[in-house]
């Protein structure tokens, strides 16, 4: 709210709203449950219970916020950050340098001429024989992407270890003949990525976000999913695979955790209305258990139906034959003594 009122002011459905929509529909097509974080309850209190934090273009940060976002990065948390982030202050007032510079790791030389046209991203696969950086998976035999339209200029504050993708710089769409890049290439990134403390940090300096809700590229969802995945280091605890679009959120209870699947799967989806619901198929879940407890039994609440499941090494699987609107795991939970942690 603070970077809508006082950042995007008249323009906050295009500064802001439509970058935060941009991540939220990347984390339901990943399927991880995640929940939205105001912009005012930083504090240590409020973000422990969080692995990940992303900060789609939230440019307004008091150096209080600031502050209370270092302090969860070196405690072992992850931060992934978009375009302007940081780089005004709680009253919409610009600095010359973004807040979490030291977070990011680079320094701001200012913003590229925008909207930009006809700019890409470069893939930067690794020699024959070893292994691709993380953030590249699923891209195979791709040597280039789409960008965004804005873009910040920076530098890196330290030497760089990863620079899985770089910017190729825009170049006329037309005529045919002038179709070409017109330097080698930039070696400049189009991310960021680097360790602060105990947590991972990823900051993109263009609007990944936004040009994704914009535009849905399939391209710039993997490369968010990728990401994601790279900033929790194996953590996360909650894997659902199958045919259709479902949000999944997770909850615990005293002696049952709960999951619940709900499906988006339908043509209406961007409009809101829905005429029909439209069945979708078996899906397959992955679930680790937190640590001190197991599993004694698993329900599907809508269907009044129990699961045949499997638990080992404190993860769980099961299937849920399919989901007509939606599904309500129940996992009844008891206390393992013989794993409890301490």
């Amino acid at each position: 709210q603070q970077t809508a009122a006082f950042y995007g002011s008249e323009q906050a459905q295009e500064k802001v709203e439509d970058a935060i929509l941009g991540i939220y529909q990347a984390l339901v097509e990943m399927r991880l449950p995640f929940e939205m974080v105001h912009d005012g309850l930083l504090d240590e209190e409020h973000t422990r219970p969080f692995q990940l934090l992303i900060l789609p273009n939230i440019a307004a940060l008091s150096e209080r916020q600031c502050e209370q976002l270092r302090a969860f990065v070196a405690r072992g948390g992850s931060l992934i950050a978009t375009g302007e982030t940081s780089l005004y202050d709680e009253d919409g007032e610009k600095h010359s340098e973004f807040g979490l510079a030291d977070l990011f790791g680079v320094r701001y030389q200012g913003s590229r001429p925008g909207p930009m046209k006809n700019a890409y991203l470069r893939l930067e696969w690794p020699a024959e024989g070893q292994a691709p950086h993380p953030l590249l998976r699923g891209f195979e035999g791709a040597q280039r992407i789409i960008a965004g339209v804005n873009w910040q200029d920076v530098e890196p504050s330290e030497p760089l270890e990863e620079k899985p993708i770089t910017f190729i710089p825009p170049y006329p769409d037309l005529p045919m003949e002038k179709v070409y890049p017109r330097e080698g290439p930039t070696g400049i990134p189009g991310v960021y990525l680097r360790r602060y403390g105990r947590g991972r940090v990823a900051y993109f300096p263009w609007d990944i976000d936004r040009v994704y809700w914009e535009i849905l590229c399939a391209d710039h969802g993997r490369l968010l999913w990728n990401t994601v995945d790279w900033a929790l280091e194996g953590r996360r605890d909650l894997y659902v695979e199958g045919p259709g679009l479902l949000d999944v959120a997770v909850w615990r209870q005293a002696q049952s955790i709960t999951i619940h699947l709900v499906n988006l799967s339908n043509p209406l989806l961007m409009k809101g209305p829905l005429r029909e619901f439209l069945p979708i198929g078996a899906q397959h879940i992955r679930f680790r258990l937190p640590a001190g407890l197991r599993a004694r039994g698993v329900h599907l609440l809508v269907k009044r139906e129990p699961v045949e499941w499997t638990e080992q090494a404190g993860e769980l699987r099961f299937t849920v034959p399919s989901i007509l609107d939606h599904e309500v795991v129940a996992i009844d939970i008891v206390v393992d003594d013989a794993n409890r942690p301490g």
